[in-house]
């Protein structure tokens, strides 16, 4: 089983905001799998699909950022999922806007959702993609991660959701991660 997690924050205050790109990347999978993520169950919003004998979760958490990591466990413990079997998408300041990069394990890099998915979990060993939302110049991180994508940004993160659903199926398909990071990063 592969699990999926994309990050955001639950409600409609946070639908289009940098902090739920993670969000946008799973509701786009979910529309191309013809499911809807919307059954609730371990303080996460959850479907399930089969692809190529393959059953995948889709998993956005309801816990908001900061607490992700109690949805994940709870998960994973349930359904018996190992590290090696989930791929979270999350936002990232430190890369330029739309920029994706995928990696199998590492640091939290100042991100709360995936400070927390390390504390929770008590592992650092799950691949991660990331979706640059570039530095705040003039805002404070919080506000600049809870404000929508310009006008400008927005073909940038539409492109960047794109990329990150094919790598995301890619790996559903078989793929490994070693030539999926020759890939997309």
């Amino acid at each position: 089983m592969l699990m999926v997690v994309g990050l955001g924050n639950p409600g409609k205050k946070y639908f289009e905001t940098k902090h739920n790109v993670g969000f946008m990347v799973l509701d786009q999978l979910a529309q191309d799998f013809g499911v809807k993520i919307d059954k609730l169950e371990f303080d996460a919003a959850t479907a399930t699909v089969r692809l190529n004998g393959e059953r995948v979760l889709l998993v956005e958490p309801q816990t908001y950022m900061n607490e992700s990591g109690r949805a994940v466990r709870q998960l994973m413990s349930f359904y018996q999922i190992q590290e090696d079997e989930i791929i979270v998408v999350q936002d990232d300041l430190d890369m330029p806007m739309g920029k994706l990069r995928l990696r199998t394990k590492g640091s939290a890099g100042g991100h709360n959702g995936i400070k927390d998915i390390i504390a929770a979990t008590g592992s650092s060993n799950f691949a991660r993609v990331k979706v640059g939302t570039d530095h705040p110049a003039k805002q404070t991180v919080v506000d600049w991660v809870l404000t929508p994508f310009s006008k400008d940004d927005r073909p940038l993160i539409d492109s960047a959701v794109d990329q990150a659903v094919n790598l995301i199926k890619d790996r559903i398909n078989g793929e490994p991660i070693s030539k999926l990071m020759n890939k997309y990063n």
